[in-house]
């Protein structure tokens, strides 16, 4: 059975593409958003609309409080389970959203490596401030030639991570991620992949555009509600964009239009990382300019 999967930068065009994709195909809409998933963020993370969700159903939206953490692992989980569910019901999984973490886990899955032991990684740390990452470099080509030679002698953080798993298990790397790849949720599935990469202009045109509709949807009113809460800061939920700088206007540290172009510039700055993300990782995936250019 096939899959669809959607990707994109913030403000892209995701929703509708995945709407208009859905409609044609009887399709079931499940969210690969990691801000989108929490309950108290509906307008700051312009989740679909009720008109949306009455013409198409949508899943993992809205799903967890802002209480809990979702983390790579909790939402691959989640998203094998329904489109398992899809699929069972005979319709089609349209998976659309704009975290690459979440794509990447669905294709390659997530590496089953065991536990690595203190004693082995600050044995390794130690090693490395001692010796210095090239040094380890060469350790690593000993006992793991072909996962040494994909990494750059100055990877320190890479290298001590290969030579951790290598020490621990005996096994390189590469081998869990080949279990991860056998058993991943798309293993044996058909899928559509394509990446939205509208023009960067535009893109951030849309993104200013947008934030001042959400303020006019009540944003204000949404951190306010959050806020309440009293939620360490140290939580996902908590560190969505708008929510600091609106938060700061709310406490009277800043004026509205200051914490608004905030938010803007965050937002414009996340959708650089987005699609910085997207040209690097997602090399096989087909790419439209505009929606106009998005065919199923």
């Amino acid at each position: 059975m096939r899959v669809v999967l959607i990707a994109g930068p913030t403000a892209s065009g995701k929703s509708s593409a995945a709407i208009g994709v859905a409609e044609k195909c009887d399709g079931v809409i499940i969210n690969a958003d990691s801000m989108q998933v929490y309950r108290e963020l509906d307008v700051l993370t312009s989740r679909p609309s009720r008109a949306d969700e009455q013409r198409v159903e949508h899943r993992l939206y809205g799903y967890l409080p802002a209480s809990e953490r979702c983390n790579v692992a909790r939402w691959l989980e989640d998203a094998g389970r329904e489109i398992k569910s899809v699929q069972d019901a005979g319709r089609t999984a349209v998976i659309a959203g704009g975290t690459g973490l979440y794509f990447k886990a669905l294709e390659s899955g997530l590496a089953p490596v065991p536990e690595i032991p203190d004693h082995i990684r600050t044995g390794l740390k130690k090693q490395l401030a001692d010796e210095g990452a090239e040094a380890l470099h060469q350790k690593l080509l000993q006992v793991d030639e072909a996962g040494a030679e994909r990494l750059k002698p100055n990877d320190s953080q890479r290298i001590l991570r290969a030579l951790e798993v290598v020490q621990s298990t005996g096994k390189p790397l590469a081998h869990f991620h080949q279990i991860a790849a056998e058993t991943s949720v798309l293993a044996g599935l058909e899928v559509q992949k394509t990446v939205l990469s509208p023009p960067r202009e535009l893109l951030y045109g849309r993104i200013n555009t947008r934030f001042d509709e959400m303020l006019a949807q009540g944003a204000l009113e949404e951190v306010e509600k959050l806020r309440a809460l009293q939620l360490s800061d140290d939580l996902p939920a908590m560190k969505a964009i708008g929510v600091r700088s609106l938060g700061s206007y709310l406490d009277g540290g800043l004026e509205l239009d200051k914490a608004v172009e905030i938010a803007k510039q965050e937002t414009r700055n996340y959708a650089k990382r987005q699609m910085t993300w997207q040209r690097n990782q997602m090399t096989d995936w087909r790419a439209v300019n505009e929606l106009s250019g998005f065919t199923f």
